[in-house]
C-alpha cells in the first residue's frame, strides 16, 4: 500500500537525490551530485498480472566512477514479505540495466530500521543462492541536524533527518532547528520543503508539533490532509452548506462560489495576512468561479492579501 511517507520519499529522493548523502559517505563515494542522477521507471514487473513497483528507481552515472542502480523504498514497520519483494526488485534490476544494484530502505524508527538491515536470504540448508542487504537510511545512520547552518546548505538532508527522527527523543530539538533553517528559505521554497517534512511524518505525534511550526504554508502533496488543504476545504464546505441551506435560485453555483470566497479567506487568515473590510467583501461577494480560483491559487504567495486584485485594479 502506497502511504503519504512513500509518497514524500520518493519525491525527496527523485528531485533531491544529494539526500544520498549518508549513503555515499559510508560508501566511501564523493557527495551525490542531482546532474549525476536521472530517473528510471519503478515498474518492475515483467508480467502484468501481478505489479510490483519500487517507491523510487535512480541510475547514477557519474562522468567519472561506477555506474549503478538506486532503488529506494520507504519501510513503515517490519512486513516479512519485503525480503522476497526486495531480492526480486535487486534481481530484475540488475538484469535489466546489467549494472549493480544498491537498494536503500528508508525506516523511522530504530527497530524496524535494524530489521531492514537484513541479511535477508535464499537458502537451501547451507548454502546461500541470494543475500539481500539493504543499505538503511534511518536513526543509526542519518545524522541528528540540529545545526541551522547545515539546513540552509543541505535542506534535503534536513528534510530527511526531521523524518528519519521523527520518533527519537531528540525530535522537538530537530524539529525546531530544521523549521528555523527552512524559514530562511524563499517563500515557495519554505512552503515546499515544509509539507516534504509533513508528509513524511504522516500519523506520527511529531506530525502535530510540525504542523504549530508551519503556519505559512501552501499544499504540493494534494489529497493528504496538510494544514493549508485542510483550511481550504473546511472554509469551502461552510460556503457550500450555506448556499444549500438558503435554497436560492442557481444556490449550487452560489454555494461554490461561496465555498472558494471562504477557503480563500481561510487560508489568508491561517497565513496571518491583515483582512481589512474591503479585501473580505471583495471575496465575499465574488461569483465569478473563474477569478476564485485565480485568487485562490494566488492565496498561499501574495505578501499581502491587497496583493490577490494586483493585476485587476480597484473594485467596480
Amino acid at each position: 500500500m502506497v502511504t503519504a511517507t512513500h509518497e514524500a520519499s520518493h519525491q525527496l529522493f527523485r528531485k533531491h537525490p544529494e539526500a544520498l548523502t549518508p549513503v555515499f559517505e559510508a560508501l566511501g563515494l564523493p557527495p551525490p551530485v542531482k546532474t549525476d542522477f536521472h530517473e528510471l521507471s519503478a515498474d518492475v514487473t515483467e508480467i502484468r498480472p501481478m505489479e510490483r513497483r519500487a517507491d523510487t528507481v535512480l541510475m547514477f552515472e557519474p562522468d567519472m566512477g561506477e555506474h549503478f542502480v538506486l532503488a529506494v523504498e520507504a519501510q513503515t514497520k517490519k512486513d516479512p514479505d519485503k525480503a522476497n519483494s526486495w531480492a526480486y526488485y535487486v534481481a530484475y534490476l540488475r538484469a535489466k540495466y546489467d549494472l549493480p544494484v544498491l537498494l536503500v530502505a528508508v525506516c523511522r524508527d530504530r527497530s524496524t530500521a535494524a530489521w531492514a538491515m537484513g541479511p535477508f536470504e535464499c537458502a537451501v540448508g547451507p548454502w546461500s543462492t541470494q543475500v539481500t542487504r539493504p543499505f538503511v537510511l534511518g536513526p543509526q545512520t542519518v545524522p541528528e541536524v540540529t545545526d541551522e547552518t547545515v539546513v540552509v546548505q543541505q535542506p534535503a538532508l534536513a528534510a530527511l533527518s526531521a523524518i528519519v527522527h521523527s520518533q527519537s527523543r531528540r525530535a522537538a530539538a530537530i524539529l525546531e532547528t530544521v523549521a528555523r533553517g527552512l524559514a530562511s528559505f524563499d517563500r515557495d521554497t519554505t512552503k515546499y520543503w515544509f509539507e516534504v517534512v509533513e508528509v513524511g511524518l504522516e500519523s506520527t505525534p511529531t506530525r502535530k508539533n510540525w504542523r504549530k511550526l508551519m503556519q505559512n504554508v501552501v499544499t504540493h502533496f494534494p489529497g493528504h490532509g496538510t494544514l493549508f488543504e485542510e483550511k481550504y476545504l473546511e472554509g469551502k464546505a461552510e460556503g457550500e452548506a450555506t448556499g444549500e441551506a438558503r435554497g436560492e435560485a442557481r444556490g449550487e453555483a452560489r454555494g461554490e462560489a461561496r465555498g472558494e470566497a471562504r477557503g480563500i479567506l481561510r487560508v489568508l487568515e491561517v497565513r496571518g495576512l491583515a483582512l481589512s473590510d474591503d479585501v473580505r467583501e471583495r471575496i465575499a461577494t465574488c461569483t465569478d468561479l473563474d477569478r476564485l480560483n485565480d485568487w485562490l491559487d494566488r492565496s498561499g504567495t501574495v505578501e499581502r492579501a491587497e496583493d490577490l486584485f494586483a493585476e485587476e485594479g480597484p473594485a467596480a
